[in-house]
């Protein structure tokens, strides 16, 4: 089960929630009121960040990582219920992931219903604690950048195509662009990136 940090975004689903319906009380949080307003913690608003600068935006922060990914405690827990830096890096490329599905997903279909991503399962199938920093340098880059190209990709005309949570939890395909440049931000403050 992923540590509850309180300075983090641990929404139980950047995404979704639990496949087995149910859930930890981080993942029980709602983080969507990032996208309505900045973020007391990483001064990210969001939902400010125009459609056409989340690609660069998100390019502009990723280089943040690499330094911290060969930092010698990159694996050391601070706190037995804070994820280690990482851990979050793992969890940060696997959202890049879950997003770019969803974005496909909102330009493909009509209103479509995201698949659950439980990101407790995923860190645990991912063994993230374990990873290689290294490879999860690359692959955070990599997943990153294509994240950056698939928001370039979205035109003015799609930018408001809908898609929702399984809680309901409606985005368009500018929010969900938003809402991954905060969990992004986010996370590197966490790490102190």
């Amino acid at each position: 089960m992923r540590p509850a940090d309180p300075r983090s975004t641990a929404d139980g689903d950047t995404t979704g929630d639990r496949a087995d319906g149910a859930a930890s009380a981080a993942a029980q949080q709602d983080w969507t009121w990032v996208l309505e307003r900045r973020c007391p913690d990483c001064g990210l608003d969001a939902g400010t960040v125009p459609a056409d600068e989340l690609g660069n935006r998100v390019r502009e922060v990723l280089p943040r990582w690499a330094p911290v990914l060969q930092r010698p405690d990159v694996a050391h827990r601070p706190a037995a219920e804070t994820w280690s830096a990482l851990e979050y890096a793992c969890h940060v490329r696997d959202m890049f992931r879950v997003i770019v599905g969803r974005l496909q997903m909102v330009l493909a279909e009509e209103d479509p219903v995201f698949p659950n991503w439980d990101q407790d399962a995923a860190a645990a199938a991912g063994r993230y604690a374990e990873a290689d920093p290294e490879q999860v340098t690359t692959e955070l880059t990599q997943a990153g950048l294509a994240l950056a190209a698939a928001l370039d990709g979205v035109g003015p005309d799609e930018r408001d195509r809908p898609g929702r949570r399984s809680d309901g939890a409606a985005f368009t395909a500018t929010t969900l662009g938003q809402y991954a440049l905060h969990e992004l931000v986010h996370h590197t403050w966490d790490v102190r990136g």
